[in-house]
């Protein structure tokens, strides 16, 4: 990924984070006949020393699955709040002209060599804890019990899981950081007023936090 220093976030905890916030992850890997990518749910384990490990399951159907069997490197990929960024919102389009539409974003890679796992109670486990993290927050949450044994038994037949030690993983945080700060109050102020849009308050907040700009 190309890393200007500017925008390079190195902090494990940072990057741990926008992974749990945008757990859908796009898993890409080599095949026969070229790169191959799906979009998964991902959870994330921190422990595993260096930098942690992911788990995830796929359809048994889907090929990907031998393909990392054979060639297990893998690169992950998780896209956290993007935004358009207008010139309009700039100062220096007041004052010089000089500036061009542009995308802010956060976004983390990770790569590490995946582990195939066809253990039922492996299985089982990777759908237990996948479910209660996202039903957790529910007022009537959904659990995997609520489902008939035979019925999800089943389903478990038609998965396979995937676990994946962190190498390496990076963070680049693009979020008007090489913007005068005039313009990155402007950048700021023009995605709050572009409201409603959670994504956009979200970078809203990215760029004040990393741009220094106070509310």
């Amino acid at each position: 990924m190309y890393q200007p220093p500017h925008f390079t976030e190195t902090r494990l905890d940072v990057l741990h984070a926008l992974i749990r916030a945008h757990p859908l992850g796009l898993l890409i890997c080599n095949g026969a006949d070229g790169p191959v990518a799906n979009p998964l749910p991902f959870l994330l384990d921190a422990e595993p020393a260096p930098n942690g490990r992911l788990r995830a399951h796929l359809s048994r159907a889907n090929p990907q699955w031998r393909m990392l069997a054979d060639n297990p490197d893998a690169l992950v990929v998780f896209q956290g709040a993007d935004s358009y960024v207008t010139p309009s919102w700039y100062e220096t389009k007041r004052e010089t002209g000089k500036v061009v539409p542009t995308w802010n974003y956060a976004i983390v890679q990770v790569r590490g060599r995946v582990r195939v796992m066809d253990d039922k109670d492996w299985l089982a486990g990777q759908i237990a804890a996948l479910t209660a993290t996202h039903e957790g927050g529910r007022a009537e949450p959904w659990q995997v019990s609520d489902a008939p044994d035979a019925y999800v038994a089943a389903q478990i037949k038609g998965i396979v899981g995937l676990e994946i030690d962190i190498a390496s993983i990076e963070g680049k945080w693009k979020v008007s950081q090489n913007r005068p700060v005039a313009d990155r109050v402007g950048v700021a102020e023009g995605l709050e007023a572009d409201r409603p849009s959670p994504r956009g308050d979200e970078m809203a907040r990215l760029v004040r936090t990393y741009g220094g700009v106070d509310n």
